[in-house]
């Protein structure tokens, strides 16, 4: 896929899968914010019974500086969930790095993890499925702190804590996830990912499972959270519109690489690249007339 040229503050990756960046515009290691998670090149293929294995993530690296949000975006199959899971360990990447406050966390074993654990921590898209049915809120949320040491007392404490942290009820600790509803399970995911401390968030498409009613919501209580605690955010998202909203910088993924990443300006207003210009152009417009008048980028050919 060929690729357009920037010259206002965006990455695009070349078709040698390359990447460049403007010397005009902002890059992804600026020195102003320095990364709290840094990742390069990682990789994670899977093998295929016949050929080559799949390359599900394949050279991405981008900068996460505390406090700050920074939104991965792409269609469904392209590698966002599995770099999620690959940043906060729960896959073992084959390739790269994931550096957490100077400590390359990529090929650590169990026990070298363990110090780690609590300060990475993910919100998964389907907030049910997520929590287990069987265990109380009560227990969800406190698993972690007692797997840490914490005594049943303290941790029951910290989790009625957290519960009002998130905008549910206390005395509610001893119902099962499906007394809840989606937003308030969602609510519960978040607080049981925040019950040991962590310094970085992935959300794993946070709202794309609740009611557009609801969605809103979460949102805010995500981006409040940051502003309190001083969270930093890899939101994982296929809803433009909502990674236009809560992200400071944008990444874009196709097919296992990031082929363009910029502040959320430049990607939204003047995109680089053709994948990216094919996204923005399927996104709905609000106004009906614009919206048939429009023309839609379409990509020509076939994947590699």
């Amino acid at each position: 896929m060929t690729t357009g040229s920037s010259t206002t503050g965006s990455t695009t990756e070349s078709t040698t899968g390359s990447t460049t960046e403007s010397t005009t515009g902002s890059s992804a290691d600026t020195t102003a914010d320095q990364p709290l998670l840094s990742v390069r090149d990682l990789t994670m293929h899977y093998p295929a019974r016949r050929g080559a294995p799949v390359r599900a993530v394949d050279g991405v690296s981008f900068d996460l500086p505390a406090g700050r949000t920074l939104g991965l975006v792409g269609e469904s199959g392209c590698g966002k969930s599995t770099t999620g899971r690959l940043v906060v360990r729960l896959l073992e990447p084959t390739a790269g790095t994931i550096t957490f406050d100077g400590h390359d966390l990529a090929h650590l074993d169990r026990r070298g993890l363990r110090p780690f654990r609590g300060d990475l921590q993910m919100v998964f898209q389907d907030p049910h499925s997520s929590l287990n049915p069987r265990q109380s809120v009560a227990r969800s949320i406190a698993e972690p702190l007692l797997v840490r040491g914490t005594t049943a007392a303290d941790a029951r404490r910290r989790a009625a804590e957290l519960m009002e942290l998130v905008g549910l009820r206390p005395e509610h600790l001893d119902r099962r996830p499906h007394q809840f509803s989606g937003g308030q399970a969602q609510r519960i995911g978040i607080a049981r990912a925040l019950a040991t401390g962590p310094r970085v968030v992935v959300a794993d498409e946070p709202v794309s499972a609740l009611d557009v009613s609801v969605q809103a919501q979460i949102v805010n209580l995500l981006e409040r959270l940051q502003r309190e605690l001083g969270l930093a955010y890899l939101f994982i998202a296929h809803d433009l519109s909502v990674v236009k909203r809560v992200c400071d910088r944008v990444a874009v993924m196709y097919l296992g690489r990031i082929v363009e990443t910029g502040d959320k300006a430049q990607v939204y207003g003047d995109p680089a690249h053709p994948y990216t210009r094919a996204l923005l152009s399927a996104v709905p417009l609000p106004e009906p007339a614009a919206e048939r008048a429009r023309e839609r980028v379409t990509l020509l050919g076939d994947p590699p």
